[in-house]
């Protein structure tokens, strides 16, 4: 029953991380993101990215 928790937990914290990090992505202004090499609109694909890795 631990392990079920544990991997609970864990999915729980993923995905308040992808949806903190997609959300900064998507607010950033126009002009830093395109100096960052970011199109504001791929923030939901990044943001999966960085947080599950490759899907």
């Amino acid at each position: 029953m631990t392990h079920f928790f544990t991997l609970l937990t864990r999915t729980l914290e993923q995905r308040a991380r992808y949806i903190s990090t997609r959300d900064e992505i998507a607010r950033m202004p126009l002009d830093v993101a395109l100096d960052l090499g970011i199109y504001p609109g791929d923030a939901d694909r990044i943001a999966r990215r960085a947080v599950y890795g490759e899907v």
